[in-house]
């Protein structure tokens, strides 16, 4: 299982909140510091601060990079609007395009998805479906478990329920949603509003 930081770690809060949030901690530690320190140490109180303003420069980063309501709205729509024969094409094109060597399984998985000797289950059927619950979450588990795949991607166009995200997290699933999908599919609003 991959190495993750603790969602409630200070840093990992940081990180989902607004990027000034780190550099204003940043810029008063490194004032207080300043203030604080003897007088042959003040030089060194600025850099108190330098783990929160390098939180601060990535996550200005990740939210500048991050696509906008308006661009995953689109995504999500233009996603809904597509065949399942067409969907299915346009996410294994995205797969194999991000390196996965792609093939189509039975069961509670669409595809199997290879990289780096690791398989990943994908599961998209039910991407229209208006909330994800945990019971193909589950079933999902159960054929992770039972193939001894690496990790499951559950692509969803709609909502996700509160106890599928909390079962997905503990099962460490990817949850490919929301900005997620955009990343995954990013030409996909911009597909779905040449066809409209």
């Amino acid at each position: 299982m991959p190495l993750r930081m603790s969602e409630n770690s200070l840093f990992a809060v940081l990180l989902r909140s607004p990027w000034w949030i780190s550099v204003a901690i940043a810029a008063a530690l490194g004032v207080g510091a300043t203030a604080l320190f003897p007088k042959d140490m003040r030089a060194l109180g600025p850099f108190v601060g330098l783990p929160f303003a390098v939180i601060g420069m990535v996550a200005a980063w990740r939210q500048w990079r991050a696509p906008s309501a308006a661009r995953i709205a689109a995504t999500a729509r233009a996603a809904a609007a597509m065949s399942w024969r067409d969907f299915a094409i346009a996410l294994q094109a995205a797969l194999e395009r991000d390196g996965y060597v792609v093939e189509k399984c039975g069961g509670a998985a669409d595809f199997a998805a290879q990289k780096g000797g690791r398989t990943t289950l994908v599961a998209a059927r039910r991407w229209k479906a208006a909330s994800l619950g945990i019971e193909t979450l589950r079933e999902l588990e159960a054929e992770r478990v039972r193939r001894e795949a690496y990790e499951v991607m559950v692509v969803v166009a709609g909502e996700i329920s509160e106890n599928a995200r909390r079962y997905a997290h503990d099962h460490a699933m990817l949850l490919a949603a929301g900005a997620e999908l955009v990343r995954l599919l990013p030409d996909l609003a911009d597909a779905g509003k040449a066809r409209a």
